[in-house]
């Protein structure tokens, strides 16, 4: 009786070692960690360059604490920099580029900072962000390589790199908003092993490029409210006559098409220029004095819609002034670092992308414009414009000259109203269009009925 109950023991005991086995592993395969207890996950994002990558690194405190051994759990931003050498040393080791046949990037880590975030399912946690660049060897392909990495799942082994590309200048991404999935970086349960992530970035050309500029470029003077206004303000009051420093009376159709033209070719004339020497120069200008120049600009237009500053002078002055938004144009441009093809063929490609929405915009403005000047209500309307786009001015004056207001934030908001400003500058066309026609058929001239011929006579 003693074999048999001890091969029945034994089996028991097996059985029962099994199912503990058997089942918690069955729900971490069958179930996402993140299910039970949500966590957050590192990112990378890729800005693809010609020569290099840049990588921005998003990783969790906690996790990368208790994976690295480097308690970052309490450190604020001022005892970050006291840290920063440990934390560069332990992610240059977790982080290995490739070429497809094993040769090795070169790893430079840069900006360190801390802040506070959340992702989706989790609550508010703490963020280390790391700038890294990724520079292959000479001759390598910039756009296909190996990416092993495995700074925080090396130890954390639930947890996910999502690895994603927010730039890539060849394959036309170039607004630096959202981003393209390349892949994840987890552990492989079954091998138990951190698997190299094989990124294929695609050909790449110039084309699409420079059609992603044209895009980039229409879309920035869309929703660039300031460099809007300003031309708009200076249009405002191009039809109308100044006489002892007031604006009285039209110029006639003629001369006003001349000025409304010569306004917006001084324009384009003055931004293309500094826009060109500006990127081509790789000059390196603050932003700030460019950015309150070009407020200063609009409310100079402002004042002159109200009260005539330079009558008949409206293309010199924006001329001038579109050299300090070409400027501001060129910032687009500089945060790319493209080399100097690309940089050439973005060019053309920005400031083609500008040229035609601001054409479009002030065929959809010039009806309404001469049709305004014509109403009685003229006077009323312009003061009102033009009071608006001084306050908003202003408001953008203060702020860029360090003092932020909700003026500011207001006028900024407008231009993300993009749809509602083309549909109401098409339907004002529209309206301005009809309204003149049907003046022109009731001013026409009616032609004299003729005499009704005599009973037999048949007309000569």
């Amino acid at each position: 009786m003693t074999g048999p109950r001890n091969w029945l023991t034994t089996a028991l005991t097996r059985l029962v070692a099994g199912i503990a086995i058997v089942v918690p592993a069955v729900l971490l395969l069958g179930a996402s960690p993140a299910a039970a207890h949500p966590m957050p996950h590192s990112v990378v994002q890729l800005d693809v360059y010609r020569s290099s990558v840049a990588a921005r690194l998003e990783l969790p405190v906690s996790d990368l604490s208790r994976a690295s051994g480097i308690d970052l759990t309490e450190t604020t931003r001022a005892q970050l920099p006291s840290r920063a050498a440990a934390i560069r040393t332990y992610l240059l080791k977790h982080i290995h580029p490739t070429t497809g046949n094993g040769k090795a990037w070169r790893v430079a880590i840069g900006a360190l900072s801390l802040s506070r975030t959340r992702q989706t399912s989790t609550g508010p946690y703490r963020e280390l962000t790391v700038a890294a660049v990724l520079t292959p060897p000479a001759g390598a392909d910039v756009r296909h390589f190996t990416f092993r990495y495995d700074v925080i799942v090396h130890q954390v082994v639930t947890h996910v790199t999502l690895v994603t590309v927010r730039q890539d200048w060849a394959n036309g991404r170039v607004d630096g908003e959202g981003t393209t999935q390349v892949g994840t970086i987890e552990l492989d349960i079954r091998h138990m092993r951190v698997p190299a992530l094989k990124v294929d970035l695609g050909p790449g050309s110039a084309w699409r490029g420079f059609v992603a500029m044209v895009g980039l470029g229409g879309n920035h003077i869309l929703t660039g409210t300031d460099h809007l206004l300003f031309l708009l303000i200076l249009l405002l009051p191009a039809p109308l006559a100044a006489t002892g420093g007031r604006w009285t009376g039209l110029v006639g159709p003629r001369r006003a098409l001349a000025r409304i033209g010569g306004i917006t070719l001084a324009f384009t004339a003055g931004h293309s220029v500094a826009l060109a020497a500006s990127s081509l120069g790789r000059l390196d200008i603050p932003s700030w004095p460019v950015e309150a120049f070009i407020a200063a600009s609009i409310l100079v237009g402002a004042i002159h819609a109200i009260r005539p500053l330079f009558p008949g002078r409206e293309a010199v002055v924006a001329g001038v002034f579109g050299l300090g938004h070409g400027m501001a144009f060129s910032f687009v441009l500089a945060e790319m670092h493209l080399s100097t093809g690309q940089l050439v063929t973005s060019l053309l490609g920005f400031n083609l992308g500008i040229e035609l929405v601001q054409l479009l915009l002030v065929c959809l403005a010039l009806p309404s414009l001469l049709v305004l000047a014509r109403l009685r209500v003229q006077p009323a309307l312009r003061l009102t414009g033009a009071a608006l786009t001084g306050i908003a001015a202003l408001g953008w004056l203060v702020d860029r000259l360090g003092l932020p207001n909700p003026v500011a934030r207001a006028a900024d908001s407008a231009g993300s109203h993009t749809t509602a400003l083309l549909a109401t500058l098409a339907l004002a066309a529209l309206a301005a269009t009809a309204w003149t026609v049907a003046g022109r058929l009731r001013a026409r001239p009616k032609g004299l009925d003729p005499a009704p011929a005599e009973p037999g006579l048949s007309p000569p």
